[in-house]
């Protein structure tokens, strides 16, 4: 079993375990006597391990909740619910309450375990890959609230997550798509490889015409991927655990993307033809977009753009076809105008200000505070 730590200073506050073996879960909660599992509905429904983990969890003698995780229900109330089952349960401040499921699953059941009783322990078994190398890394909990995404949360470190990679073998496509996106954006951030690696791998993957036994025959190489995403997210984490600075680099492309899926979820209320996007289709989509706000930006101040064979090559032209070769979308649906309004009241905003991640080249991104206005006056010049 891999292990990679998160520090506060020299303290350990978190581990990320990573096993290919489902009942490795069991050797890990033998410590914590008194356990309560909230599982994703569709694990339980889908994934063929789930039985496997619910006869760990049974042995373990842990009460369980099954959660219907979607956008919709990310929200106070469902939190409310999961700290009315753990009071009905007689859970008390020795508890360690284990969310099996995908990042909103965590999300939602971080919050609840950091609220209850003015917080108990917890831990995740994500199931999806955008949860493994990103939504359950680094101890940021949240849910949505008046149409905003993840406004209302706390940043509190999980005791442990446990990674099967195992478990996403008969994740749909689409959904580990989903999660490639959140895998590739870290290696944009910080790349010793891995960016190009991850490319080949998503690319024989979309093209395989069985993903599933794709993704079995090349596994290692995944599961190589997934703990090289976390090692640097976790190096990121313990050097800026609450978001002062260097961590604000993880927000590479959720400007736009939160901007997109807001909009998304806004016009699922007024019609039926909503555009269906996932969160990481979203971040695929806001990364290209940041990607051409770093174009342009560097073009008014004098920056270098790549060039090969005489021509200039942005960024962005990069991204669209690396994202294209890994069946991830590239172009957003609504117009730049409707997303500045929306992106005036992000989180990362201070002031009339918000801390845009531009991304220089594979393997390094910049801080840049841009007000909107700037922004669309950027971009309509690069385009």
């Amino acid at each position: 079993m891999e292990q990679i730590n998160i520090y506060s200073g020299k303290e350990v506050i978190s581990r990320v375990l990573i096993d290919n073996e489902v009942e490795t879960l069991a050797s890990v909660l033998d410590p914590y006597k008194k356990v309560y599992a909230v599982m994703d509905r569709s694990v339980a429904m889908d994934c063929p391990m789930s039985l496997a983990i619910a006869e760990i969890l049974n042995s373990k003698g842990a009460p369980g909740m099954l959660l219907d995780a979607s956008e919709q229900e990310k929200t106070l109330e469902t939190v409310m619910k999961i700290c009315s089952w753990l009071l009905e349960q007689g859970a008390d401040r020795d508890a360690l309450v284990l969310a099996v499921g995908g990042g909103i699953t965590t999300d939602l059941v971080g919050f609840a375990a950091s609220i209850y009783k003015r917080g108990v322990r917890f831990a995740y078994m994500p199931t999806t890959l955008l949860a493994q190398v990103d939504a359950a890394i680094g101890g940021k909990t949240g849910v949505n609230f008046d149409n905003y995404k993840n406004m209302l949360g706390v940043i509190r470190q999980p005791k442990f997550t446990f990674i099967c990679p195992k478990v996403l073998e008969s994740l749909p496509p689409r959904d580990f798509l989903s999660g490639a996106a959140e895998m590739l954006k870290t290696f944009i951030i910080e790349n010793d490889g891995s960016y190009e690696k991850a490319v080949d791998w998503l690319s024989g993957y979309v093209a395989s015409e069985e993903p599933a036994s794709y993704l079995i025959e090349n596994s290692d190489e995944l599961a190589a991927l997934i703990a090289s995403a976390v090692l640097v997210k976790a190096g990121i984490v313990t050097r800026d655990q609450f978001e002062g600075g260097e961590r604000r680099k993880l927000n590479l492309g959720h400007t736009f993307g939160h901007a997109i899926e807001t909009l998304a979820q806004r016009k699922r209320t007024e019609s039926d033809d909503a555009p269906d996007i996932t969160h990481g289709e979203a971040v695929a989509m806001g990364m290209v977009l940041a990607a051409a706000l770093s174009d342009a930006y560097r073009r008014k101040n004098g920056g270098v753009l790549i060039r090969e064979d005489g021509f200039e090559w942005g960024l962005e032209q990069r991204l669209e076809a690396d994202f294209l070769s890994c069946g991830l979308p590239i172009g957003s649906p609504f117009k730049l105008s409707m997303m500045a309004e929306v992106m005036k009241k992000d989180k990362k905003a201070e002031g009339d200000k918000i801390h845009f991640v531009l991304p220089k080249f594979v393997g390094e991104v910049e801080i840049v505070d841009l007000t909107v206005e700037e922004v669309l006056a950027l971009m309509s010049s690069n385009h």
